[in-house]
């Protein structure tokens, strides 16, 4: 088994988040491999807002928990119902750019069968739905 970066994302000013592993089982919108990257979340309106539906849509799932916070960033782990794996969730608000950079990852083995981007474009359309999203 691989087992992968678990690092927060970056506070300071770089607003980097972890990069992915070798292995298909990340996605990053700052990830420069085809099969890693996934879009950020281009705002719409007030990036404040939109941060704050990022974060109430994480902690409405149930295993899901918000681990590590600040005013830009967020760390938060997914844990699978059947086996207890635990994915990192990592979040970064570039308010001037209006993007969410985004990134989940799991935390051991080589695939994990698009559980991770499934993730990602699943909050992406819950905050499109409530138009906090382009």
């Amino acid at each position: 088994m691989t087992l992968s970066m678990t690092t927060h994302a970056d506070t300071s000013a770089k607003k980097k988040l972890p990069p992915c592993q070798d292995t298909p089982n990340c996605v990053s919108s700052q990830a420069t491999s085809k099969s890693h990257y996934i879009a950020p979340f281009k705002v719409s309106g007030d990036p404040l807002l939109a941060w704050k539906e990022l974060r109430k849509a994480i902690m409405t799932h149930v295993r899901m928990v918000i681990t590590h916070e600040t005013e830009t960033t967020l760390h938060a782990e997914a844990t699978s119902l059947v086996l207890s794996f635990v994915d990192d969730i990592d979040a970064i608000l570039d308010a001037e750019a209006g993007l969410i950079h985004i990134r989940s990852a799991s935390r051991l083995g080589h695939s994990d069968f698009g559980v991770n981007r499934k993730r990602i474009e699943k909050f992406r359309t819950q905050l499109r739905k409530l138009h906090v999203l382009g």
